[in-house]
């Protein structure tokens, strides 16, 4: 059974007397996200497809209202939206006559580059002429088409530090937000992100929860996320004297330091990097322009030195600060203008969006702050390696609106295609998932039941709209 798929950015230009909602009228997904009526309208197969390979396409209406008709007329205009198309016979404004066969229509097409295109179709009934719909595709290069989209959030603390709800609670509320892993971090607090994953085990859900915690070494004020780590690093500094004595000799190691920056702290930071690495964990340097008490959190000349020596896997390029918290300053402008002047330098960054929430049901950030890594699968070592290979976004949408992502060009264009025409849909059959998954976590053992049929719902969705590799 064919699913019913695809959101669609509409052309400002369609027919005049045609109505159609605008992005915001349309209703919005607990995410934010929300399908436009062209993808619920159409199926379209495949819709990522290879760049510079003749791929057939398929256009299927689904509804009464805009299946194709006898005795109608229908004539299609092929937009390549970077007008590269040297290759493919494309006419700048060439409507092309086309006779849909069986109640559909099928094409095939040399999707030139790497690109979004958009099939506009028209449709003509006696004297009245109408737009039918605005279908988009995207065509991929050779090593990001067998990649596939995951989108996550590692930073966020449950009730067993400064959080509200309970473990389980949040995990279950990130796969209602459409998230496909997710790993408490705790302040000083490895354990809950393992009750979190013990909560859910055995039961059949796509949401891959993984361990982690937000790893504060004493006298050292840099806040260091450690992500799917095999074991807690807050415990290794439980014995102060030792840690004391660890950083003292990673410090002996050093070479001199520009001016400014404290030995300690920063002999400090590559302790903890080392301590979560050795345990195959991800280590992420956090909110880089927090500001508070009247200050960024560290100094000037400390940060400088870790984007300058990089010793974390990855920056935490959007922070989940709530609209107040913007207003007063904009830590994610200050942090995405910094990551493009160190790129600019020819610094290789990889980046990740989080939410940071600490109440999952108050927080204006929490499904709405988030990383999108282009990964072979939704194991952690694939998702670690994509994020360090540079193979991820940030993505903020402040109050769910005007979605952005940041990162490599390439990848941030993608990814806007992405959160137009396919998490939506991705988003939609997340949120039933993630409700059960909280009824279960309540104590309803029902839930388990109805929760068997849903799984692999997401990867059949991927399935049918990536081209199958050749």
């Amino acid at each position: 059974m064919r699913t019913l798929c695809f959101v669609s950015l509409l052309l400002t230009g369609l027919m005049a007397g045609t109505a159609h909602a605008t992005y915001l009228e349309c209703p919005a997904n607990p995410s934010g996200t929300r399908v436009l009526p062209d993808n619920r309208y159409f199926d379209v197969t495949p819709k990522i497809v290879p760049a510079d390979t003749e791929t057939r396409v398929e256009v299927i209406p689904l509804f009464d209202h805009c299946r194709f008709k006898s005795g109608c007329s229908y004539e299609l205009t092929y937009v390549p939206v970077d007008l590269r198309a040297e290759r493919n016979g494309w006419v700048p404004d060439q409507k092309i006559e086309i006779t849909p066969e069986n109640g559909r229509y099928t094409f095939s097409r040399y999707f030139e580059g790497e690109q979004e295109h958009i099939l506009y179709i028209e449709e003509t009934c006696g004297d009245k002429r109408r737009a039918l719909g605005t279908l988009h595709l995207f065509s991929l290069e050779k090593d990001l088409l067998p990649l596939r989209p995951f989108k996550g959030d590692f930073h966020m603390h449950s009730n067993r530090s400064d959080g509200v709800e309970s473990p389980a609670y949040v995990a279950g509320a990130c796969r209602r937000v459409g998230l496909d892993f997710m790993a408490l971090t705790d302040h000083r607090k490895y354990a809950g992100s393992i009750e979190a994953q013990q909560a859910f085990s055995g039961v059949p859900i796509d949401l891959r929860i993984f361990p982690g915690e937000e790893v504060h070494p004493p006298d050292n004020p840099v806040h260091i996320v450690s992500f799917g780590a095999n074991a807690g690093i807050s415990e290794l500094y439980q014995d102060e004297a030792a840690y004391r004595a660890e950083v003292a000799g990673v410090e002996k190691a050093m070479p001199a330091l520009p001016e400014g920056v404290n030995r300690f702290q920063y002999a400090s930071c590559l302790w903890a990097a080392g301590k979560i690495r050795e345990r195959h964990g991800l280590s992420m340097f956090a909110h880089a322009y927090w500001f508070t008490d009247h200050h960024y959190y560290i100094s000037e000349a400390l940060r400088t030195h870790l984007f300058e020596t990089q010793p974390f896997d990855a920056l935490e390029l959007i922070s989940g600060f709530d609209w107040p918290g913007l207003n007063e300053c904009d830590t994610n402008a200050l942090q995405v203008a910094r990551y493009q002047e160190e790129r600019a330098k020819g610094s290789r960054i990889p980046v990740c969006g989080i939410s940071d929430t600490h109440g999952i049901e108050r927080s204006e950030a929490f499904g709405r702050y988030y990383t999108v890594c282009f990964s072979p699968s939704c194991e952690f070592q694939d998702l670690a390696e994509s994020i360090k290979g540079l193979n991820s976004v940030a993505v903020e949408a402040v109050r769910g609106e005007l979605p952005r992502a940041y990162g490599p060009f390439r990848l941030v264009k993608y990814a806007l295609f992405l959160l137009r025409e396919v998490f939506p849909q991705h988003d939609e059959l997340c949120v039933e998932e993630g409700r059960l998954m909280l009824q279960y976590a309540a104590g309803d053992a029902a839930a388990l039941e109805r929760l068997r049929p849903m799984q692999g719902q997401t990867q059949r969705l991927y399935d049918h709209l990536w081209a199958p590799l050749r």
